[in-house]
């Protein structure tokens, strides 16, 4: 695989435009032009379910970590989106048979991809370089003083392009750091109100906003979950819940590195395609009825979004960006004229700042259907955060945005 590697061939004076503005440069709390993601899955009594935790079976372990640069390229006589690095690691705690066994799997694959040996544990093709590493201990156990289960070894694979060759400890730290924060404990929903529409906020005005991945659904941008599937994370073959699937913790039953090796630029399409359909994707009328109750003053502070395709910025609305690994406790300013939290499409694992709002004394009120269809079900997709007090309005962000505006007789 050589870089940079195309992710569109071709792109338009409006979407080279929409790159300069809203991607490029710097000026924002994070690099838009950079897509990070981070899974760590462990066995606990907690995820048995999912993890298939027994007494007996407890120590395994995966985690993945990414990390890819985009760039305008204009070696071609027309601008292309390009992936320009690229940063992939992944490692497993298992079984020490299974670790053998897929450390040996990956040496046929290496073979088979025609990968180059460069020094011990390093190959290299292309502009993309792999190092594979075993552990009796890992070494981030060591740093955080973590005991390794008895008969247990670890993996790492990292794939990396030049400038990632050698990257910076607090980008080998950071899952590992996330690690340490310990796996995300389900909430147990409390009692909300149900209501057909957003009636009761019209007590509680001026309210700000929360945004998750359902206004982004709604631009034809893929579910969260289509992630999971790319990187493997659970046992998901199809477009059915996150939830009813098994998390994927035997080295034999995650492809994603065999992917890599056997065919890198194929699996760089699958890899790329959430942040192309992001930049391709436009606001909806639920980003451009925001803008309008933001205009007139109903709506007040930047959209506190969790979304990484700019649209709430695209549609001329301030945002503040939260989805960051390093921060337990996202610093986004909740104002003090604010007398509500309008929660739009946010499911489970966020829910920081609306207890943050809560505690301010703000109401919350929830935009979401609680649910999707999948081949013609309807699937319920409960809110875990919702609790007494607070009012949800299941239903999609664009109609209940646009009878909003009715309520209020704002045009948008």
């Amino acid at each position: 695989m050589y870089l940079p590697y195309p992710v569109i061939e071709q792109l338009s004076e409006s979407q080279v435009a929409t790159w300069k503005r809203h991607f490029a440069g710097g000026g924002h709390e994070r690099p838009r032009s950079v897509e990070e993601g981070i899974w760590r899955r462990t066995q606990d009594p907690a995820n048995a379910e999912q993890s298939g935790w027994t007494e007996d079976a407890s120590g395994r372990r995966r985690v993945v970590h990414y990390r890819y640069d985009y760039a305008l390229d204009y070696t071609f006589p027309v601008p292309r989106l390009v992936l320009s690095e690229l940063y992939l690691y992944v490692s497993h705690t298992a079984p020490a048979d299974e670790i053998s066994a897929y450390a040996q799997s990956i040496r046929f694959w290496l073979s088979e991809g025609r990968w180059k040996p460069q020094q011990p544990g390093v190959w290299q093709r292309g502009d993309l370089t792999v190092t594979v590493a075993e552990f009796d201990v890992h070494p981030q156990d060591e740093r955080a003083d973590r005991a390794t289960p008895d008969g247990y070894r670890s993996l790492d694979v990292r794939f990396s392009s030049e400038g990632y060759s050698s990257p910076a400890r607090t980008l080998r730290n950071l899952p590992w750091d996330v690690l340490a924060g310990g796996i995300r404990i389900k909430e147990q929903r409390g009692a909300p109100t149900i209501s057909d529409d957003l009636t009761g906020i019209l007590d509680f005005l001026p309210f700000q906003v929360e945004v998750g991945c359902g206004t982004s659904i709604e631009a034809g941008i893929p579910p969260l979950h289509f992630l999971h599937q790319v990187y493997r994370v659970t046992a998901r073959k199809d477009n059915t819940l996150t939830q009813a699937h098994a998390f994927t913790l035997s080295p034999q039953a995650d492809t994603l590195v065999q992917e890599l090796l056997l065919d890198a630029p194929a699996k760089a399409e699958d890899l790329t395609q959430m942040f192309a359909q992001c930049f391709v994707a436009e606001p909806t009328p639920a980003h451009t009825a925001l803008k309008a109750l933001h205009d007139t003053g109903y709506m007040v502070g930047p959209v506190i979004t969790h979304n990484f395709d700019v649209l709430s910025a695209r549609a001329g609305l301030p945002e503040v960006f939260v989805r960051r690994y390093d921060q337990k406790i996202p610093p986004v300013p909740l104002l003090d004229e604010a007398r509500s939290l309008l929660v739009i499409g946010l499911h489970a694992d966020r829910r920081a700042v609306q207890a943050r709002a809560r505690a301010k004394g703000m109401r919350i009120f929830y935009v979401d259907p609680e649910g999707l269809m999948e081949d013609g079900v309807f699937k319920e997709y409960p809110i875990e955060g919702a609790r007494e007090g607070d009012t949800v309005v299941r239903e999609a962000a664009i109609p209940a945005l646009a009878r909003l505006c009715e309520l209020l007789g704002v045009k948008a």
